[in-house]
C-alpha cells in the first residue's frame, strides 16, 4: 500500500520510545522477522549485526547475526530499513529477517531490550501508524481483518478497506455536512451583515443529501457483517430425508454418519466451509420428530435451538414422498426468514406433487437436489449465495463490516433526522447545529479523527503481537 509523507505528531506519547517484537508467528519456520520501530531503531539494531553495506531507505542488506559472548556468527539475515516518515508507522523501522529459529529471534529481542527498546504490545505498530496519520481507524481495523481472513474473498474485501474504500465513501458525505454547518454558522455569526441563510426547504434538502448516502451505506452492514464474520447454516428436516448426505456433499467429505435407519444423527455435527468466499458454519441436526428415547430427545432439542439461532436455514424435504404435516409445520416456521427449501432424493424419479404447492405458496425458494448423485448441489450453492447477496448491498467497495461502524453510522443518521425535525419545528439554528455537529462527531468516530482512548485500546488489543 502507499503511504503519505507527513511526520508523526510532535506531541505523540510514543515519540521517545522504540519498540521491538517478533512479527512472524510463534514456532519454527523458514524465516522469522524481528521488527523495531522508533527514533532509536537504527541505533539499537546496528550493534546486533555485521552488515555488508550501509543501510539505506527501502534497500535490503545482507548481514550476520553474531553471538554477543563469543562474537562468532550465529545466523545470516536480510535487513531492511525504512526511514521516517515514509514507513508503516511513520517512524524509523528496521526489520531483521533471519532463519525462523525461536532461539535466534528471542536473542535479537532480548538484546534490543537490553539496549533500551520496549517490548511492543498487541497491535502497537499499527496503532502508531494510526496515531501518526498514516492510516485512519477503518484502515487499521482492515489490517487485522486481512490477517484474520479465512478466504480469498475476505482478503480482497479487507484489502479494499485497507486501501481506504470506506474512508473514500465517507469523505464526500462528511464534506456535504461540513458545508451545511458552515452555511448555518455564517448565518448566525453574520446576521447583522444581512448574510443570506438558506431557507428551510433548502436546509431539509441538504440534510437529505447527507442522510441518503448514509442510509445506503448502512444497508451494506448486513452483507458486510456476513463477509467479515461468516454465518451459521442449519440443515433441518424430518429423519431420513437426507440431511446428513446433503451435509457431506456440501463439505465435500464423509463427515456425518449416514445410514438408512431414521434418527441416526443424535447430536449436532458441524463443519466450517467457504461458499463463494464466505465462511459458513454448516450444522447437521437431528431429525425433527417425536423422540424415541432420551438421547434423541436431547438431540432434537438442540436441533430446535440451532434452527432458532441460525443465520440461514436449509429445510430438507423428501421429494419422493408425500408432504408430511411435520414438513408443512417446518416450512411455515421459516416464513419470513432467510431460508431455502431443499427437495432432496430427486433421483428416485417418483416425486409427489402433494408438497409443491404449499412450498411455492410459502414464497421460499425451493431447490431440487440428489445428495446421492450430486444433482442440484451446485444450484444449491448458487442459491445460498444469491440469498446472501440479497441481504443489503453486495458491493465490496466501502462496506460496513463491524458493529462499531454500524453504530457510528446509525447514530449519525439519528442526529440528522433530529436536525430535520428541528427545521420542521422552526427550532433556532443554534439548536439545530447541535444535532448536525453530533452527526459530524459520529463520522469522525468512524474514521478515528476523534476517538476515545478506551475505544483505541479495545480495537488494538485484538491484534497480534508484532503487528
Amino acid at each position: 500500500m502507499q503511504f503519505d509523507s507527513h511526520p508523526a505528531p510532535e506531541n505523540s506519547a510514543f515519540e521517545n520510545e522504540t519498540i521491538v517484537a517478533i512479527s512472524t508467528p510463534p514456532g519454527r519456520g523458514g524465516i522469522g522477522i524481528v521488527r523495531l520501530s522508533g527514533p532509536r531503531a537504527l541505533e539499537i539494531a546496528l550493534p546486533l549485526l555485521k552488515l555488508r553495506g550501509e543501510l539505506e531507505h527501502t534497500r535490503a542488506r545482507f548481514a550476520e547475526i553474531v553471538d554477543p559472548e563469543t562474537q562468532q556468527k550465529l545466523d545470516e539475515a536480510v535487513v531492511t530499513y525504512f526511514s521516517r516518515p515514509n514507513s508503516y508507522t511513520g517512524e524509523d523501522i528496521v526489520e531483521i529477517a533471519a532463519h525462523g529459529s525461536p532461539v535466534i529471534l528471542d536473542l535479537l529481542v532480548r538484546q534490543s531490550l537490553a539496549c533500551g527498546a520496549k517490548l511492543a504490545q498487541a497491535g502497537e505498530f499499527t496503532e502508531r501508524a494510526f496515531l501518526s496519520g498514516r492510516i485512519d481507524l477503518t484502515q487499521a481495523e482492515a489490517v487485522r481483518d486481512l490477517i484474520e481472513s479465512q478466504t480469498l474473498y475476505q482478503a480482497r474485501v479487507a484489502a479494499q478497506q485497507l486501501g481506504g474504500a470506506l474512508s473514500r465513501r465517507i469523505k464526500p458525505i462528511k464534506q456535504s455536512l461540513v458545508e451545511l454547518i458552515a452555511v448555518l454558522e455564517a448565518g448566525i455569526d453574520f446576521a447583522e451583515d444581512d448574510v443570506d441563510v438558506a431557507p428551510d426547504a433548502q436546509i431539509i434538502t441538504r440534510i437529505g443529501g447527507v442522510a441518503a448516502p448514509l442510509a445506503e451505506l448502512a444497508r451494506t452492514f448486513e452483507h458486510g457483517r456476513i463477509v467479515h464474520s461468516g454465518m451459521t447454516l442449519a440443515i433441518v428436516g424430518r429423519p431420513n430425508v437426507g440431511k446428513s448426505s446433503l451435509f457431506n456433499r456440501l463439505v465435500e467429505r464423509e463427515k456425518a454418519i449416514v445410514t438408512a435407519i431414521p434418527g441416526t444423527t443424535r447430536d449436532l455435527v458441524t463443519e466450517r466451509v467457504a461458499i463463494g468466499g464466505i465462511p459458513i458454519e454448516l450444522v447437521d441436526t437431528a431429525g425433527l420428530r417425536e423422540a424415541a428415547d432420551e438421547a434423541e430427545f436431547i438431540g432434537i432439542q438442540k436441533s430446535r435451538e440451532t434452527l432458532a439461532d441460525a443465520d440461514l436455514v436449509l429445510v430438507v424435504l423428501d421429494a419422493s414422498a408425500a408432504m408430511h404435516s411435520d414438513d408443512a409445520e417446518l416450512v411455515a416456521s421459516v416464513t419470513g426468514r432467510r431460508a431455502l427449501i431443499v427437495c432432496n432424493k430427486s433421483d428416485l424419479g417418483n416425486e409427489s406433487l402433494s408438497w409443491q404447492l404449499p412450498i411455492e405458496g410459502n414464497g421460499t425458494c425451493a431447490i431440487r437436489t440428489s445428495a446421492l448423485t450430486g444433482e442440484g448441489i451446485d444450484d444449491l450453492r448458487f442459491a445460498i449465495l444469491d440469498l446472501l447477496r440479497g441481504s443489503g448491498s453486495g458491493s465490496e467497495d466501502g462496506m460496513l463490516t463491524n458493529m462499531r461502524h454500524h453504530q457510528a453510522v446509525t447514530a449519525a443518521r439519528e442526529s440528522l433526522e433530529a436536525a430535520k425535525q428541528a427545521v420542521s419545528n422552526r427550532t433556532p439554528h443554534e439548536m439545530m447545529l447541535l444535532d448536525l455537529y453530533a452527526a459530524l462527531r459520529q463520522m469522525d468516530l468512524l474514521t478515528g479523527e476523534t476517538t476515545a482512548d478506551d475505544i483505541l485500546n479495545l480495537i488494538f488489543s485484538t491484534f497480534c503481537i508484532g503487528k
